[in-house]
């Protein structure tokens, strides 16, 4: 069973499942974010659903580009989710898959060509704190967690990682 966060399914509403790839995009002790301002301001992982007939990793280069305009290398798939929402750009109430990877940030080459969205660089301690939704948190925390425990670094940005990590 893949692990839930946020609000549990509503019985009173069908859930059409989606399945997307994000990505932790770490650069030294930042990580690359995309800020969302519609249909309300958020910050949230780069990425995406996945078109039918396409791969993940091709998805979460494509979702990546488009809300960042970074190029992104050497991808590594670190983990899932899943969260019930309603997706109001869709008109859809949805159970999100969501396959997490860490990526290399690699250049920007544009800026972002979805609508509504700005390529932000956050320590990752803040990163780990101001994600809008908990999986994406948990996710960045595991990765702050595990980049300071190779690295035996930044004690305060510890601190925040442990402050939202999920028991």
């Amino acid at each position: 069973m893949i692990r839930r966060f946020g609000n549990p399914p509503r019985r009173d509403q069908a859930y059409r499942r989606r399945v997307g790839a994000y990505a932790i995009l770490p650069r030294g002790d930042d990580v690359l974010l995309t800020h969302q301002s519609w249909p309300w301001p958020e910050l949230q992982l780069p990425g995406g659903g996945i078109d039918p007939g396409e791969s993940p990793l091709a998805a979460l280069h494509r979702e990546v580009l488009e809300e960042t305009g970074w190029k992104i290398a050497a991808p590594r798939r670190v983990g899932a989710f899943r969260r019930f929402a309603y997706m109001p750009d869709y008109d859809l109430w949805a159970e999100k898959i969501c396959l997490i990877y860490v990526a290399r940030p690699v250049r920007a080459l544009h800026e972002p060509t979805e609508p509504g969205h700005r390529a932000l660089w956050l320590s990752a301690g803040a990163a780990a704190a101001r994600l809008r939704n908990g999986g994406d948190r948990h996710f960045a925390a595991w990765w702050l967690w595990r980049a300071h425990r190779q690295n035996s670094s930044s004690t305060a940005e510890m601190s925040s990682a442990r402050s939202v990590w999920p028991a």
